[in-house]
Formats: C-alpha cells, structure tokens, sequence
C-alpha cells in the first residue's frame, strides 16, 4: 500500500507541474486552485510514505516518477521534443526506480 501511496503521490507530482503551466502564472483561478490542491496532496502523500520508507528512497522515487512522467506529459500536451538522450535518460531514471524498489 505504502508504494502506491508513493506513486499516486509522483503522479500527483506531475499533475501540479503541468497545473503550473496550464494556469498561466495563477491567472486562471480553477487551474491554479487544482495546481495547489495537486500540490498539497502529492506532498501529504510523500509524507505518509516517509512513515515507513528511508527519506532518500522515497524522495528519489518521487522525484523520479515526477520527472519522467512531467517530461512525458510535456511531450504528450504541449508537443515538447524529447530526443533520444532524453529517453535514454529517462530510461535510467526508471531503472532507478526499480534498483531502489529492490534494495528495500
């Protein structure tokens, strides 16, 4: 349960960056109220899963899910290049991830 909570909580992460954009600066008050509740939620989540995980394990896994899954949606949204580096990159995140899954 505590690895969902850490995912759902890097999903988040990537649900408040791309907020951040859409709200055009906090111009557009029902985006920029969903960035900040996105925001508080993705934080109280990582918080939980601080509980019972190594505070570097489940910062890094958030940052990581945050990262690829923010550089995903940039290209998905908004047609941002992501080249081959930056999937190769991405790439290593992800093993990452999993190594730090793994050594728990």
């Amino acid at each position: 349960m505590i690895w969902f909570l850490l995912i759902l909580a890097g999903l988040l992460e990537v649900a408040w960056t791309i907020g951040l954009k859409l709200s055009a600066g906090f111009s557009r008050p029902f985006v920029s109220l969903f960035t900040l509740l996105a925001l508080l939620l993705s934080v109280f989540l990582l918080g939980l899963a601080m509980r019972s995980l190594p505070v570097g394990t489940a910062y890094a896994i958030w940052v990581g899910v945050g990262i690829i899954g923010t550089a995903l949606a940039g290209h998905l949204l908004f047609a941002e290049p992501i080249r081959l580096t930056g999937v190769l990159s991405m790439g290593l995140i992800f093993l990452g991830i999993v190594g730090l899954k793994l050594s728990i």
